[in-house]
């Protein structure tokens, strides 16, 4: 370590440089009171002789000295070796800097990480109710869509297309591909046709049937007359095609009014036979499957799949970047919800704080030996005079007040111990 690292004690920062002024400043202060000391001692001992009552202020003098030295001694005793001799049980920190990092991490993990701290501190506290203010105003939700933005866009530009499409891929095999498909159709289907959502199908089939026929009958007419005898007469294909035309109409209506039409029956009663064979007949079974894998494996498939994500990426890019997209602003709005939602449902507050609760107390619990062994290990690993320096550096200033303190503590002692040899003790011994 150099001298001028030794002067500065490694300050590094305009804050650490800060604490160095006061703390020169302070050993100042503290220095300028000794000399005084010392300055009122020889003249008041030179002069005691003729005016007998500067014994008492070279007493006084005297034991501030004595004071001044002896705290001098003590602070500088902790961090390195009083006028550079190796007085034993000097340099403390130093010499016990190993100690003191165990000990320190020690007291973090039983004073400040003890779980009815931690339960204590938490239960005081509404971190969702202050997250609910604080995201209600317009620049802090702004900020912070932006962090997200930000953290997505960076996720984006890291991520190789070709490991997301691997990712995707094994995903999708394994959770979609996979799977047997015949029996989960055919419990979905038969759900589906248990609650009648059929209905509403049919429903919807027969509206736009009937609708198409009435707003295209020609259609209907060309289709049905290019399938009757070539020799038919004109006017009686025109017959024939009217005549179906209305009854293929009135079919449809019929089918959408009535709940219990036959044809309503046959499409429940077939559904219901296709969710049986799904989940009962192997054959069935074994060419679902074969279908599924014959699409899937398709290299079409594969490559729009890679197409889509690349297209979608290019497109999130394209949005998070834009400081007033579509995306990021949606994102704002949804966050300043969310604070309005925070600050006005107490029920959601209360889920919110006993589950954060829940998740820090489990946190703290299962490894607040491991932050306080951070604490003790990175004590550890600097170096014995830097440790030293960087304490005396942060509680330096306030160390000089106990010299300070010790010269005028000193100062009285001196003189109370001077006054009593004077007025109780000399006339004992002198009567």
């Amino acid at each position: 370590m150099s001298r001028s690292s030794t002067r500065t004690l490694g300050a590094v920062t305009p804050a650490d440089f800060e604490r160095l002024a006061q703390l020169r400043k302070m050993q100042g202060v503290a220095l300028s009171l000794l000399l005084g000391m010392a300055v009122v001692f020889v003249v008041s001992f030179a002069l005691q002789g003729q005016y007998p009552w500067l014994g008492y202020v070279r007493a006084a003098s005297e034991g501030g000295m004595v004071g001044a030295l002896a705290d001098w001694f003590a602070v500088t005793a902790l961090f390195r070796h009083p006028l550079g001799i190796k007085i034993p049980h000097t340099n403390l920190i130093s010499n016990k800097k190993d100690e003191i990092g165990e000990g320190l991490g020690s007291f973090i993990e039983e004073n400040f990480l003890a779980d009815d701290v931690v339960h204590h501190k938490l239960s005081e506290i509404s971190g969702a109710r202050m997250a609910g203010t604080w995201l209600q105003e317009d620049d802090h939700a702004e900020r912070l869509g932006e962090m997200i933005a930000n953290a997505g866009l960076g996720a984006l530009m890291v991520l190789d297309d070709n490991d997301v499409q691997e990712l995707i891929e094994a995903l999708a095999r394994k959770h979609v591909i996979e799977p047997e498909w015949g029996p989960l159709m055919g419990r979905a289907l038969d759900s589906f046709v248990t609650g009648n959502h059929h209905e509403a199908l049919i429903d919807v089939a027969a509206d736009r049937l009937a609708e198409w026929l009435e707003q295209h009958p020609e259609s209907f007419d060309r289709m049905l007359s290019s399938r009757l005898p070539s020799w038919l007469p004109g006017i009686a294909q025109r017959f024939v095609d009217d005549r179906l035309h209305a009854e293929t109409v009135r079919f449809a209506h019929s089918v959408r009014e009535d709940r219990s039409h036959p044809l309503r029956i046959a499409i429940a009663s077939f559904l219901a036979d296709l969710s049986r064979d799904l989940g009962e007949k192997p054959q069935l079974q074994a060419q679902l499957e074969a279908f599924k894998h014959e699409v899937f494996d398709s290299p079409r498939i594969r490559s729009l799949a890679a197409s889509t994500w690349v297209t979608a990426r290019a497109a999130l890019v394209d949005l998070l970047e834009q400081p007033d997209s579509e995306l990021r602003t949606r994102l704002v709005l949804a966050l300043q919800d969310f604070g309005h939602r925070l600050t006005a449902d107490s029920t959601l507050q209360f889920k919110i704080d006993v589950w954060v609760m829940q998740v820090v107390e489990h946190l703290v619990r299962n490894y607040r030996h491991d932050l306080a062994k951070v604490v003790a290990d990175t004590v550890q690993r600097w170096d014995a005079r830097e440790a030293a320096e960087k304490i005396e550096l942060q509680i330096g200033k306030d160390l000089q007040f106990i010299r300070i303190n010790g010269t005028l503590v000193g100062s009285l002692a001196g003189l109370a111990i001077y006054t009593a040899a004077t007025l109780i003790i000399s006339p004992l011994v002198t009567g």
